[in-house]
């Protein structure tokens, strides 16, 4: 793809965070793949203050190949992500206030609604705390990430990954969503969880969903 569309795609993504509630200030970050490795947003810039100068390109080996600003302070967990997920093109990073909110007491969030089929499994994994902008991170996030398309980061926020920056962000605003709604659910009490063999065929059905 072009690199001037996919520098555009990504400044409009994370500019969407403040909009959509995904995250305040200058938290959260975003990636997307490109022939060299990633492009990815910098360390402690306003999306509104972002050109395409102010992005940062890295080979998968980690080395800044193009920028002059110092990359997000996660780009060790985009980059595993790349490496490991041929499938991915885009990886979204938010510090959405529900699944944050739940991260912060370690724990997933299970099938207690279909629509967490979105995610690629039963549930929603909590990855094991680790300091922010570490490789630790970057080596739980991935296990918590295995056969799924999003997961909470403990004591930290959520990660959502695609096929392109649309299809994770929408995902990163479906996980807010459902991290909502479980909360909402758990005010009346523990909810009624569906089983494994329902969430079996929500997953079949989600392999089609929205096609026409």
């Amino acid at each position: 793809m072009d690199p001037t569309r996919l520098c555009n795609e990504l400044i409009n993504t994370v500019r969407s965070f403040h909009g959509s509630g995904l995250s305040t200030g200058t938290s959260g970050n975003a990636s997307v793949r490109s022939e060299a490795g990633f492009i990815i947003t910098p360390t402690g810039v306003d999306y509104d203050d972002l050109q395409s100068e102010s992005l940062v390109e890295m080979d998968l080996n980690g080395t800044v190949v193009n920028g002059a600003l110092k990359p997000s302070s996660e780009w060790r967990f985009h980059r595993a992500i790349y490496t490991s997920r041929p499938e991915t093109n885009a990886v979204v990073h938010v510090h959405s206030p529900y699944a944050t909110g739940i991260a912060c007491t370690r724990k997933g969030i299970p099938a207690f609604h279909y629509m967490i089929a979105l995610a690629g499994g039963d549930c929603i994994r909590c990855a094991e705390y680790a300091t922010f902008g570490t490789e630790a991170l970057s080596d739980n996030a991935l296990a918590a990430l295995q056969d799924r398309k999003a997961c909470l980061l403990a004591n930290h926020g959520q990660i959502a990954v695609g096929g392109d920056l649309q299809e994770a962000l929408t995902l990163a605003e479906a996980v807010e969503n459902l991290a909502q709604q479980y909360w909402i659910s758990t005010v009346f009490g523990e909810p009624e969880l569906l089983d494994a063999d329902e969430m079996r065929v929500n997953l079949e059905k989600f392999r089609h969903y929205g096609e026409q």
